[in-house]
């Protein structure tokens, strides 16, 4: 397997496991490049390039089995085991987050809960104590967390994520509109919603200006 990468591929090959999760669920059983690069606004070069980076997959003229192909790429995204999460922030965010079903389903288990607001701490969401965040470090660490996902204030969120990377978690996931500094051998994802709605807002300014 490559040692790097792009996120523009990964990204790719998390869309091409739902279009195939879909396929497998309406019984279709095997499936073009050309198929899964209409689904996703590519080119049917561009999914053989990408599931080339990992190995070779399907027959020339009769396309991808879905049940195999679908294996294959949940093995390489990562998913075939469980992953353990802290979930830092109990506000909205954090408590849309704990409750996605889509999370379990894809193995990612969320096994704590951290807020600094003592009217959350010890308040029960499932199975899960909120805890108080002044015990997040040591916390993580007897956890074996693997990821944790920060959904705290942007004045907080630097030193939260220095705590979690002190505990030895691997891979952050932002809600905070900031970047994060931490080391290389950290993984981080951001998700800035706002960045997300501008860029809507100038696609549809620059249609209306052409209209």
């Amino acid at each position: 397997m490559p040692r790097k990468i792009s996120e523009s591929t990964v990204g790719r090959l998390s869309l091409y496991l739902r279009f195939l999760e879909e396929f497998e669920r309406r019984g279709v059983t095997t499936v073009s490049s050309q198929a899964l690069a209409v689904r996703g606004g590519t080119t049917a070069a561009q999914v053989r390039k990408d599931l080339s980076l990992f190995g070779s997959f399907g027959k020339r003229g009769l396309g991808y089995s879905v049940p195999e192909l679908t294996a294959a790429v949940r093995k390489i995204l990562g998913l075939g085991r469980q992953w353990r999460v802290a979930l830092v922030g109990a506000g909205r965010i954090g408590s849309a987050l704990f409750e996605y079903g889509d999370f379990r389903q894809r193995g990612f288990r969320i096994v704590c809960v951290f807020d600094s607001d003592p009217e959350k701490v010890g308040r029960a969401w499932g199975d899960v104590k909120i805890e108080d965040s002044a015990g997040l470090t040591e916390k993580l660490g007897r956890e074996q967390v693997d990821i944790a996902i920060l959904a705290v204030p942007v004045d907080v969120v630097q030193e939260v994520s220095d705590r979690v990377v002190e505990a030895g978690v691997g891979a952050i996931l932002n809600f905070a509109p900031t970047q994060l500094h931490v080391p290389p051998s950290v993984a981080v994802q951001h998700v800035n919603m706002s960045v997300e709605l501008e860029a809507l807002s100038f696609a549809l300014s620059r249609v209306e200006g052409a209209a």
